[in-house]
């Protein structure tokens, strides 16, 4: 998993509450077995209106998305998680988060970003009165910097060290590779072992 450390970029704007993982990758998706290649089928319905915040040039390679109350709610989809990161997005910054959802962006290192309801709606409004707008999420401080304008920000221990330190599920699992060896050696001959992979 890629190291998060600092996020600097454009923000793109989706001023939506309650966005669930069915408008963010529609089910007829999920039926394909690579996790790349979502992207393009992100929000697809909304995409078809041409205002919608997507379509807007400048608002292109933005990493950061700012968005309302109770983000990626609706069913556990994992695949929601990597449509955004597929489009290039690093950071979603909102009021709440579904928390399936919020624990499936923090194992592929989608870092998500809890910061009131009034500093939400400041960004959102700078973002949409002058796209291009820039902030900056900085994991390590746990502070969002946008304009003049600097908020903290509360994560898990455990999530901020695994994002700093871009370890997934198996690399942190790898971090006891020793000890799993040394217990393998251990064990009577009989019983079943682990085989490393080729």
């Amino acid at each position: 998993m890629e190291v998060v450390r600092n996020i600097r970029g454009r923000v793109m704007p989706l001023n939506r509450a309650d966005v669930d993982t069915d408008q963010i990758i529609p089910a007829k998706y999920l039926k394909r077995i690579e996790r790349s290649g979502f992207g393009r089928f992100a929000f697809e319905e909304w995409r078809k209106d041409p205002s919608f915040v997507t379509n807007d040039r400048r608002y292109d390679s933005s990493p950061i998305l700012v968005t309302g109350p109770n983000f990626g709610c609706g069913s556990s989809r994992e695949h929601a998680p990597w449509a955004l990161q597929d489009m290039g997005l690093r950071a979603i910054i909102a009021p709440s988060f579904a928390d399936i959802f919020r624990n499936n962006c923090a194992k592929i290192g989608l870092l998500t970003v809890v910061l009131p309801q009034p500093d939400v709606d400041q960004i959102v409004a700078r973002a949409e009165d002058a796209p291009g707008f820039e902030a900056e999420v900085d994991l390590e401080s746990q502070t969002v910097r946008f304009g003049s304008e600097v908020r903290g920000f509360h994560i898990d221990a455990f999530v901020k060290h695994s994002l700093l330190n871009g370890l997934d599920e198996i690399g942190l699992t790898l971090q006891d590779s020793g000890a799993i060896d040394s217990f393998e050696t251990s064990r009577p001959h009989y019983k079943p072992r682990t085989i490393a992979a080729h």
